[in-house]
């Protein structure tokens, strides 16, 4: 597979890590707060980037079902970050499967979580373990690929890592271990390529050297890679860590979507296939300009800064396009959605504790009349699903 600059832009792909629809009025809720940016179709000119939907699809979901705990019945692993959904049926995963990573140990130690749960996606369900290792210290994001494969990301193991099944075999076990230079990886996506036998992309957001890493898997292609840097991190203790995470892929545009919780911004990296140098993006400081050394084949833009978001991590890709955020700090468990032109439709309290909780988000669905989503919560452990 050739890297050269006009290799061909990468396909779609189903989303991960860090780290994530129905009907509402037409238009802006007016309860609903506006970023504090222009639109990202002004700024940039591009109106092919704002999808033809914008009716909220969060305000529709009022129904809060707790699918099931993801405590481990084996260690007591507990902690839920961030969630994905088996895409096949393939002998271990059923398709609709949720699959879950656990942060925090049986004494709630956050950063010693070790184990891969997997839950059926209805009320009641009960978790089976699907891995358990120390490659997965302080797991903290997941995804599945088209290929089978299963990644996950371990803030404390410094390490994203590949799991497949072996030929005849049942059960996941370890195929290859990402490391250096990636540190303290806080989720990541994974994107189907143009056929079988290519690779899958991944993408993993970074929150000790705030750069997103990008690599091709499956022992192909593209080495692992710091293309895009700069971007706001806290050093925080591993339960309050923020950076760049929540990334989310659409092969319009062949952007990557990645948010950043110091900064309080949403950036779009356009035409991330062609990516192919260190630090060939550079997130100038405060998240909202940008150093593109080739702009004409790739360049990020800003999408959302500021207030409704505060200390946002996880996110989901809605359907039709749009996207769901997750804050951690201020109103915390607030869920923000908004469209790829900064456009916020709607916000939701999903979790009125106080205490940050809400680290993984997922959607499902293939139109607005039956999206639902997924949530994980640290405060009770659990999977949640938002409905109609």
């Amino acid at each position: 597979m050739s890297f050269f600059r006009s290799r061909m832009p990468l396909l779609m792909m189903a989303t991960l890590f860090a780290a994530s629809a129905c009907h509402g009025s037409a238009g802006l809720p007016p309860s609903a707060p506006q970023g504090d940016g222009a639109s990202a179709a002004s700024r940039t000119g591009n109106s092919a980037l704002v999808p033809a939907d914008t009716t909220s699809i969060l305000k529709e979901l009022t129904k809060d079902v707790v699918i099931g705990s993801t405590v481990d019945s084996g260690n007591g692993d507990k902690g839920p970050r961030a969630i994905s959904i088996a895409p096949f049926s393939n002998g271990v995963f059923k398709k609709g499967q949720l699959l879950v990573c656990n942060f925090e140990d049986k004494a709630g130690t956050v950063g010693n979580g070790t184990t891969l749960e997997v839950l059926d996606p209805k009320a009641g369900s009960k978790a089976s373990r699907l891995y358990q290792g120390s490659e997965l210290e302080g797991c903290d994001g997941d995804a599945i690929s088209p290929a089978d494969a299963v990644y996950a990301a371990g803030l404390m193991s410094h390490k994203v890592v590949e799991l497949a099944v072996p030929y005849g075999g049942t059960k996941y076990k370890v195929h290859k271990t990402y490391g250096s230079p990636i540190e303290s990886p806080l989720g990541d996506s994974v994107q189907p390529t143009a056929h079988g036998y290519a690779a899958d992309y991944v993408f993993v957001g970074d929150s000790k050297t705030g750069s997103l890493d990008i690599f091709s898997a499956n022992d192909y292609g593209h080495p692992l890679l710091q293309g895009v840097t700069g971007f706001a991190v806290n050093a925080k203790a591993p339960g309050h860590r923020l950076g760049p995470s929540g990334t989310q892929y659409v092969s319009k545009g062949d952007t990557v979507y990645v948010v950043d919780g110091v900064t309080n911004t949403i950036v779009a990296v356009t035409s991330v296939g062609k990516l192919l140098l260190k630090d060939e993006i550079v997130v100038q400081p405060g998240g909202k300009t940008f150093d593109c050394k080739h702009k004409a084949d790739a360049c990020a833009h800003l999408v959302l800064a500021g207030k409704p978001l505060d200390g946002p991590l996880a996110s989901a890709l809605l359907p039709n396009g749009n996207l769901i955020v997750a804050n951690t700090l201020g109103t915390a468990n607030m869920l923000v959605e908004l469209t790829p032109a900064g456009q916020v439709l709607d916000t939701k309290v999903v979790d009125t504790s106080g205490t940050q909780g809400v680290f993984g988000l997922v959607a499902s669905g293939t139109s607005d009349s039956n999206t639902v989503l997924f949530y994980t919560d640290t405060n009770d452990n659990s999977v949640h699903e938002l409905e109609r």
